[in-house]
């Protein structure tokens, strides 16, 4: 049950956290492109945004995996960087260069603050979703 709550948190911050922060750049002029991306993507033809969502679900299960059971700040800090880290490197390495698309200083330090932010949201659902209750390390 908890691997689906991590999907779901995942999902959620997607929308929630990742996306959320998205407006706030595009609304300041820092990305050109609007977020809630609708545009139908291959091999499905579902809405970008969804297809990010899910992608969001199961990268919220790796971090539930690697960090879901630290305790107190660690549990905090671990989601946040790891959130920031993770998605961004394979995002900036693989994803970018495989769509023809430009990897520059911008688009590392955009990746690293929205995933960033996705990794708090992710960390926020779980425990939302009762299915972690921090407590201070001993």
């Amino acid at each position: 049950m908890v691997w689906i709550k991590a999907f779901i948190a995942g999902f959620l911050a997607t929308l929630v956290f990742h996306q959320g922060l998205f407006v706030v750049f595009y609304l300041a002029g820092v990305v050109p492109m609007a977020p809630f991306n609708l545009t139908p993507v291959p091999p499905l033809g579902v809405p970008a945004v969804l297809s990010l969502a899910f992608f969001g679900g199961l990268w919220g299960m790796v971090l539930w995996l690697l960090v879901g059971r630290l305790a107190g700040a660690k549990y905090w800090l671990g989601h946040i960087l790891l959130g920031a880290v993770g998605p961004t490197a394979v995002a900036m390495l693989v994803v970018f260069p495989m769509k023809g698309l430009e990897v520059s200083a911008q688009t590392w330090v955009g990746g690293l603050l929205l995933n960033g932010f996705w990794g708090l949201g992710v960390a926020v659902f779980m425990v939302v979703m009762g299915a972690r209750a921090p407590r201070t390390a001993a």
